[in-house]
């Protein structure tokens, strides 16, 4: 197995890239919170792989935290969850996010993720309980929002838009605003950028 990956960022081409290590070139699909996070074409990058081993092919996944990894691994002992759904997963929220989701049991940020339908995140959610916790990605911490703050993502992500932009939007919120004042504040802070 491959679990360590250290070379020079060839190409860039999301979920792609292309890792020269000793003169072999290796296509490594990663999520695109690895992808965000990846140094510019030419420079040298190190990825925590995961191999997987098919009949028709060899494919191999990497990732930037250990902690993306755990749970890249815990998503694939899953029935009925392959890799693509486990990177689209790791795609669309970060590792403590997935945490926080499943042990808040809320079926609606995974409904969020492409490729990810209200039954398989129903299942993914019971499947995942218990299993990620500190003991399984140790160095995530989850932080809880506000109760105000909460309120303010839910309203966020209804109105469309995406878990990045409505959690900068809250992060920048004085303290001490109503839930409908926090809202109109974020939604101008989203207006200007």
């Amino acid at each position: 197995m491959i679990g360590r990956l250290a070379g020079v960022l060839l190409e860039k081409n999301p979920p792609q890239i292309l890792v020269e290590a000793s003169g072999v070139g290796y296509e490594v699909e990663v999520p695109m919170s690895t992808f965000y996070n990846l140094p510019a074409s030419g420079e040298r990058v190190t990825l925590l792989t995961h191999l997987v081993v098919r009949e028709d092919a060899h494919l191999l996944y990497g990732f930037g935290t250990d902690a993306e990894r755990r749970a890249f691994r815990q998503l694939l002992k899953i029935s009925g969850v392959g890799p693509r759904i486990a990177l689209a997963v790791l795609s669309g929220l970060s590792v403590a996010e997935l945490v926080a989701a499943v042990a808040a049991q809320e079926s609606g940020r995974l409904v969020r993720v492409p490729g990810i339908g209200r039954k398989t995140a129903e299942r993914l959610l019971l499947e995942l309980k218990g299993k990620l916790g500190a003991e399984a990605l140790s160095g995530v911490s989850v932080n809880r929002p506000r109760p105000v703050a909460s309120d303010v993502m839910t309203a966020l992500l209804a109105l469309g838009y995406s878990d990045k932009e409505a959690q900068l939007a809250v992060k920048h919120l004085p303290e001490g605003l109503s839930v409908s004042e926090s809202i109109r504040q974020a939604l101008r802070s989203l207006s200007k950028t």
